[in-house]
């Protein structure tokens, strides 16, 4: 399922299959998340180069492998994520921080992604995945989990935490910041009761619309929606001394707010993109605390519906692309 213009629906190509090259493999798609920087490649917030196929929350199986591939096998079942690969010479890459890479390859923007039955992805950057997850219920962790997990480690030891949206990165930190002791308060679209009632069932101590105050200051915040007036909001919740994190590839523009509402050596920081070793991390994490990914499920040439639906915020947790082969 490709797209071709910014803004046009994903149309259905057809092509021959293709062949791994040095260091790829060929990947059967057995599951493929569809996620909000989809829609932003969609809507042009970011730039991808067109035609592209979306999609870099790959779950497959090894079907070949290219030359000099010596780490996996064929049958092996691997997960492919958002980072497609790293120029490894630049100053970021040689410090370990490829995730701000100068050169970087990203799945599904700069080489086709997982809306699809195959897809080609270099051996290098590809994960193993927890054998507790089938298919469709380990898309998630492969983007909403390593950025919501990236994000979560930003805020250090914060021991009351809020999340602003509530989808399928949240609903994932979720489980795991409840797990280890952490309060979480979850601030939702207004009226969204029942995103409101998804949170609370997955350990959130509180839950309500963004449009008012928590019931208590938080030591940090994580926004996950791609809404900029909910930064001098979730500022105003923070106690002094907290950390918002702003975890979306795109947000809308930041409103002008007054300086009092960052003074107290509040901080704000940001979130780019995801290393191999959060990758390695995060699924060892993953193996050792279960996680309930809610996911619902969509035939391929359904992609666009899966679009539409989290677009409007009908989904509870996460939609996954399910090529006719796995079905």
């Amino acid at each position: 399922m490709q797209l071709a213009q910014v803004g046009d629906a994903l149309h259905e190509v057809r092509r021959l299959r293709p062949s791994p090259g040095v260091g790829e493999l060929l990947i059967e798609v057995r599951a493929c998340g569809v996620c909000r920087t989809d829609l932003h490649a969609i809507d042009g917030d970011i730039a991808a180069r067109l035609p592209i196929v979306p999609g870099h929350e790959v779950v497959g199986r090894v079907v070949a492998r290219g030359p000099g591939v010596t780490e996996w096998a064929v049958g092996d079942r691997v997960g492919v994520p958002w980072l497609a690969r790293s120029c490894g010479i630049c100053p970021y890459c040689r410090a370990g921080r490829e995730n701000l890479c100068d050169d970087p390859r990203f799945t599904g923007c700069d080489v086709d992604g997982g809306f699809a039955t195959h897809v080609i992805a270099d051996a290098r950057f590809c994960l193993a995945l927890p054998a507790g997850y089938d298919d469709a219920a380990a898309a998630p962790l492969l983007c909403a989990g390593l950025i919501g997990h990236r994000a979560y480690a930003k805020c250090g030891d914060a021991q009351r935490i809020g999340l602003y949206g509530f989808g399928a990165a949240a609903h994932i930190l979720a489980q795991i910041a409840a797990a280890e002791g952490r309060e979480l308060f979850a601030f939702t679209r207004p009226g969204d009761e029942l995103a409101q009632d998804f949170a609370r069932t997955l350990g959130c101590v509180w839950a309500g619309g963004s449009d008012r105050p928590g019931p208590e200051p938080l030591d940090a915040a994580i926004i996950f929606a791609p809404v900029g007036p909910l930064v001098p909001r979730a500022l105003r919740q923070l106690r002094k001394g907290g950390r918002l994190v702003c975890a979306g590839i795109h947000m809308t523009n930041i409103p002008d707010f007054p300086y009092r509402d960052l003074w107290g050596e509040r901080e704000i920081v940001s979130v780019a993109n995801l290393t191999r070793e959060d990758g390695h991390a995060f699924m060892a994490l993953a193996a050792r605390v279960p996680i309930a990914t809610q996911v619902t499920r969509y035939p391929l040439a359904r992609a666009n519906d899966a679009v539409a639906d989290l677009r409007a915020g009908r989904l509870r947790g996460a939609a996954v692309l399910i090529p006719e082969q796995a079905a």
